[in-house]
């Protein structure tokens, strides 16, 4: 991740010789853009012997940042744009760089070039003894003219006294072997180019044999210890690429720079991936040879964005949570293949018209236990988590598959409810009411459903309730307690029907960990409930009545819908829009 490779500009430059003198020799790759870089820097691999391998710092190369930019190798990129295309890579990697300064210009312009490459955090530049403009050494038959080498002995002496941090290095490349002009015309150059103040020499070729190069790095090392103290010698392996780092090493390479390969590779699997979508006229065949969306997020930074973003925004979100368990299956989910929460109604999914009145009430942290169809849950700003055990277990159990997110106050519903925004509204007076620690959402309406038969009722009995006039009921929200709450309760003498939405506190909330961890531990069902993974809500607000906690009811007469099978859906249908 970008941001993860954080370094100044002036400990960048000294990490070149700093690694060299560490290693001995350092391994190079080619980058062309920021993407790349990030690549180069963050590769590694580890060996059958245990050793960690990694590239040591970057090239950045002049075929192709030119290349990458639609342009032939003959220094028509200018300098600013490859400053550009530098300050992108350094930009989001920590590593140190090597630039290829191609002739480097005339005197003063190699001078500004200096100035501007240390000034930008790169550690070295490497300049071409070739006459403006250059041409790329790789091609056969292309016309290689080189400088004069007192020309480019001097140009390399102003580069080096224009330079003022002693860690940045001014490298001489040599094309003797390039251009036909042979090793000892190679060796000629060296002395002169060393004996003019290069920081080191890069002797270049593009024989397949690595016959001459061998030749020459010995001859580096006949020269006068005083030339050659702290000098680099340095090489381009393109075309011999059967030596490994490690041999030309020890053959007295200190730099060893693979200079081409990511744009080529690059350049190969666009290519193919092109050939493969114009071919089967789709893009699933060349999916197969892409990278995942994902791992391109991670690699620039976007994951770790998203997940600031998201503690950001759950730190400014409501302090009153919605906790909805979605877990369950049954016949109707079943059929339809998704979870009740993602049933659509009118071309709007449930749980959009539950968060839509969530949000209209200011309510934004939303808490949401997938079980059934977990995969398909893709909302966003939602914070999720799982009970695979979903089939073996109830309510109860998927509710604290959230445990860690239950603290504080909240609010418990249904994930098969639709319900107005003035019970939410209701319930949410109770945060100013320290009096409640937990309330229940009950209906009198119950005694004119179908119960017993399309399912049973959560019924509720309470200290005080009766059945009276449902205009009275909003009236005197909370003045009752719960004395019983469940399946079993006989319709004739219960009051209410829980409608599936509770409020806990932040001590109530607490009391309800302490009911559920004693459960837990004794692995005891409670109440109506056969064991301990089958415990429901109700089970656990009853338990909380028996042991001393007031549980308020809040009542409503209507105003909410519960989808429990397909003619619910229908009707459903006919009432929301």
């Amino acid at each position: 991740m970008s941001l993860e490779h954080r370094i100044d500009n002036v400990k960048r430059i000294g990490l070149l010789k700093k690694k060299i003198q560490q290693k001995g020799f350092v391994r190079i790759i080619e980058t062309h853009n920021a993407i790349s870089g990030l690549i180069a820097n963050d590769s590694t691999v580890v060996l059958d012997t245990g050793e960690q391998r990694e590239f040591d710092g970057f090239w950045e190369s002049s075929l192709t940042d030119s290349a990458s930019k639609g342009f032939p190798d003959i220094e028509l990129v200018s300098l600013d744009s490859r400053l550009e295309t530098i300050s992108q890579i350094l930009e989001v990697t920590d590593k140190p760089m090597i630039v290829d300064g191609d002739t480097g210009g005339d005197f003063n312009q190699f001078e500004y070039m200096v100035k501007k490459l240390e000034r930008a955090g790169v550690s070295m530049v490497i300049i071409e003894d070739k006459v403006f403009p250059k041409r790329n050494s790789l091609e056969a038959g292309t016309r290689q003219t080189l400088e004069k080498p007192e020309v480019f002995a001097e140009k390399i002496r102003r580069g080096i006294e224009i330079k003022s941090d002693p860690d940045f290095l001014v490298v001489a490349r040599i094309e003797s072997l390039i251009a036909g002009f042979g090793l000892q015309d190679a060796i000629e150059r060296a002395e002169l180019y060393l004996k003019a103040g290069a920081d080191g020499i890069m002797i270049h070729s593009k024989d397949a044999d690595p016959s001459q190069i061998i030749e020459f790095a010995k001859k580096f090392k006949s020269f006068p210890p005083e030339l050659i103290k702290e000098k680099l010698l340095i090489c381009v392996p393109t075309t011999y690429n059967s030596l490994t780092c490690s041999q030309l090493a020890g053959y007295g390479f200190n730099i060893i720079i693979h200079a081409n390969h990511n744009l080529r590779a690059a350049y190969k699997a666009m290519e193919d991936v092109c050939k493969q979508i114009l071919t089967y006229d789709r893009t699933a065949e060349a999916d197969e040879i892409c990278t995942p969306i994902k791992s391109i997020f991670a690699k620039v930074g976007f994951l770790s964005v998203k997940e600031k973003d998201k503690q950001a925004a759950q730190k400014l979100k409501s302090k009153l949570k919605v906790v909805i368990p979605s877990a369950g299956v049954n016949e109707l989910t079943r059929q339809l293949g998704k979870p009740i929460a993602l049933v659509e109604i009118n071309n709007k999914k449930l749980i959009e018209r539950q968060l839509e009145n969530f949000y209209n009430c200011g309510l934004d942290n939303i808490v949401l236990i997938r079980g059934f169809g977990a995969e398909l849950f893709t909302l966003e700003n939602i914070e999720y988590f799982d009970n695979p055990d979903f089939e073996k277990t109830f309510v109860l159990e998927s509710l604290f598959k959230a445990k860690e997110a239950l603290t504080g106050s909240f609010i418990y519903i249904n994930s098969d409810l639709i319900i107005n925004e003035s019970i939410l509204r209701n319930l949410m007076t109770l945060e100013k009411n320290p009096e409640v620690d937990v309330a229940v959402v009950v209906d009198n309406s119950f005694q004119y459903h179908k119960h017993n038969i399309d399912k049973k009722l959560d019924l509720v009995r309470t200290n005080k309730g009766s059945k009276i006039d449902p205009i009275r009921l909003i009236a005197d929200n909370f003045s009752e307690d719960a004395e019983y709450i469940g399946k079993n309760i006989d319709s004739d003498i219960a009051h209410y029907e829980f409608i599936g939405v509770a409020y806990f506190s932040e001590k109530g909330t607490q009391k309800l960990h302490q009911i559920y961890n004693q459960a837990k531990t004794a692995n005891r069902a409670l109440h109506e409930s056969s064991s301990f993974g089958m415990n429901s809500f109700t089970d656990i607000l009853q338990e909380l009545i028996n042991t001393g906690t007031k549980v308020k009811v809040l009542k409503t007469y209507q105003g909410w819908m519960e989808i429990h099978n397909q003619e619910d859906l229908e009707i459903a249908k006919q009432i929301y829009a």
